[in-house]
């Protein structure tokens, strides 16, 4: 079987969020520009997904969703032969997205000025929900090795007090690509043990990882850690599934479930007919078509990866081991960081993700998303190369 993620499709005047409102966010035209920001893709799901929506159509009541045993059916093999994790069904809450998954826990868990652990640069809707929610963002900041990101471990207990309820973690990391190893999450949860500070887990590009490296599901590194530790999927980033807007919240601890039910029956929330339809037909019929984009995506990355360096002289792109957001270092750019944002945006027409969005340690990147068409990869960094044209002349004669 064979995919064709070449296909152009034309996005524009379709509600995307990621092509027709990027000229009112960018100044980047619809019509000529190249958007690499928001993290969703360019590709046709599975085709079962699609026949799903045409058999919905055909029979065409849409009433509210009943009866979830295949959804969470779909859901507890695809997590067991993936990634090793046993679930029961028991354990998983449907919600609207991770996101609103997350930022009810932030609810349901602390209280107004409580403090929320995260590892930044991280994925700007964390510190969106924890501010949105009124509490207080708790940052540490990734430290670069090697090409990637480690936590400071050692540097944890001083950032953290008896307000410090929560550690909002992505895993794997976004927007660095860090696949986080079995050794660096016990580490982290122990600490987060010995505290009584509560683990949400955002796995929600755990299906995105590329050969050589391994996901680790939090929950599955002990009894203890599962009992403190709420995890979100979803097959929205894995299959490009994310205006279905749902996910599931994976709770084995029974008080902290019962907790966090409450609270999304507070707020009236039920199942997405459709986002539920979608899920179950992509985790049982979608393995193949996953297994032919994750050498794709890694085409891209590595084609984008050697272009972009060549392209624009001091520029420094964080070799992802997962997902399919470039995370590129500017800050060796001999220019000022706003003139090759300008450069990039204005002059070669090509939305990204600014860094400083994401947090402390990303005010001098920027991300790109990659997954389009190689075609489209090409030709952003063709653009590239000829608005830093100067840049490489002067490297040359210096």
């Amino acid at each position: 079987m064979t995919f064709d993620f070449d296909r152009i499709i034309d996005r524009r005047n379709t509600n995307s969020l990621k092509w027709d409102l990027m000229e009112a966010r960018y100044g980047v035209s619809k019509d000529t520009g190249i958007p690499m920001w928001v993290a969703d893709m360019d590709f046709l799901p599975p085709d079962a997904v699609n026949e799903m929506l045409q058999a919905n159509a055909a029979h065409g009541i849409n009433g509210y969703y009943g009866d979830e045993s295949s959804y969470q059916n779909a859901i507890v093999s695809w997590l067991d032969r993936r990634h090793g994790y046993t679930v029961d069904p028991a354990w998983i809450t449907t919600v609207p997205g991770v996101v609103p998954g997350y930022s009810l826990a932030i609810q349901a868990f602390s209280e107004p000025g409580d403090g929320v652990l995260v590892f930044s640069p991280v994925y700007h809707a964390f510190g969106r929900a924890i501010e949105a929610n009124g509490r207080k963002v708790v940052e540490s900041e990734l430290v670069q090795r090697d090409g990637q990101y480690h936590m400071d471990f050692e540097g944890l207990a001083d950032l953290v007090d008896e307000r410090t309820k929560i550690l909002l973690l992505c895993s794997p990391h976004n927007p660095g690509g860090r696949v986080w190893t079995e050794e660096e999450l016990r580490e982290l949860c122990d600490f987060c043990l010995k505290r009584n500070i509560l683990i949400i887990s955002d796995e929600v590009h755990h299906d995105l990882v590329f050969d050589g490296h391994r996901h680790v599901v939090t929950a599955t590194l002990s009894e203890e850690i599962a009992a403190n530790t709420i995890t979100f999927a979803a097959a929205s980033k894995t299959f490009n599934l994310a205006g279905f807007m749902t996910a599931a919240a994976i709770i084995s601890n029974p008080e902290i479930r019962r907790k966090y039910v409450r609270q999304v029956h507070a707020c009236g929330l039920g199942p997405n007919r459709l986002g539920i339809l979608a899920t179950v037909a992509a985790y049982d019929h979608g393995e193949l078509w996953l297994e032919a984009l994750l050498p794709y995506l890694k085409h891209n990355e590595e084609r984008f990866a050697e272009g972009l360096e060549a392209a624009i002289p001091g520029a420094k792109v964080m070799r992802m081991p997962s997902t399919y957001l470039s995370w590129v270092d500017m800050s060796g750019v001999d220019l000022e960081f706003k003139e090759i944002v300008n450069r990039i945006e204005q002059e070669a027409q090509i939305a990204t993700n600014l860094g400083a969005a994401f947090g402390k340690g990303g005010e001098q990147f920027m991300r790109f998303n990659l997954a389009c068409p190689t075609s489209v990869v090409k030709d952003a960094l063709g653009r590239i190369e000829h608005v830093f044209e100067d840049l490489r002349t002067q490297a040359t004669i210096g």
